[in-house]
């Protein structure tokens, strides 16, 4: 029997929008799968076995080989900068990172603070700038640092923006825009590339039907 592909897999929306992608591949998954509870569930049938993890955690899991694939975003991609290839944009669950703040406000003269849970970008992002900041990194609520004085800016994923306007902020500038892409591990992807080559082929159709 072919070994079994392990595949890691944020939960929420990309997990919801990968499956309805995988399905439409034809592949064969069972039909308690979108309601289960369970952190690792089996689709037998394609030999194939799933993790439900945190988004920033699944390029981990794809680097150490505990995962042979992975749906991850861009956005974690670049933060997290794993050992691992990229090799498809399935183009769902777009969004972009963004610098927000209070609206009509500069940046702090001395040591802009600038909030985030992308500290490597938002580094990046604003020493390209030619910008000397200071990082602080927050897991949550992140719209809430302007408010409270803790930061001159935030970067964030936006959407829709409408979670800045209801909290009275505004998009800055855009850094990059976000798109879910499938990640593998460069050891699984040579031992069982004629498997993985044709779960990317059957994906790279039903994406290129979508507008």
């Amino acid at each position: 029997m072919d070994k079994v592909i392990t595949i890691a897999m944020p939960k929420g929306r990309i997990f919801e929008e990968a499956v309805e992608l995988l399905r439409k591949a034809d592949y064969r998954l069972p039909p308690e799968f979108d309601e289960s509870r369970k952190l690792i569930i089996d689709a037998e049938e394609e030999g194939l076995r799933f993790i439900l993890a945190k988004p920033m955690d699944v390029p981990t899991y794809v680097e150490h080989g505990v995962a042979d694939i992975g749906i991850a975003g861009k956005d974690v991609l670049l933060e997290e900068e794993r050992d691992v290839y990229e090799l498809l944009d399935l183009k769902i669950s777009a969004c972009h990172l963004a610098v927000a703040g209070l609206p009509d406000t500069k940046l702090n003269d001395v040591a802009p603070k600038i909030a985030t849970k992308y500290p490597n970008v938002a580094a990046a992002y604003f020493r390209e700038q030619g910008e000397q900041v200071e990082i602080i990194k927050l897991n949550g609520s992140i719209e809430l640092a302007p408010l409270i004085g803790l930061a001159d800016r935030i970067v964030d994923i936006v959407s829709t923006g409408r979670t800045l306007k209801e909290n009275g902020l505004v998009e800055y500038e855009t850094i990059t825009e976000v798109t879910s892409r499938l990640i593998v591990n460069p050891v699984s992807y040579r031992f069982i590339d004629s498997r993985i080559n044709e779960m990317v082929s059957r994906l790279t159709r039903v994406v290129s039907d979508v507008k």
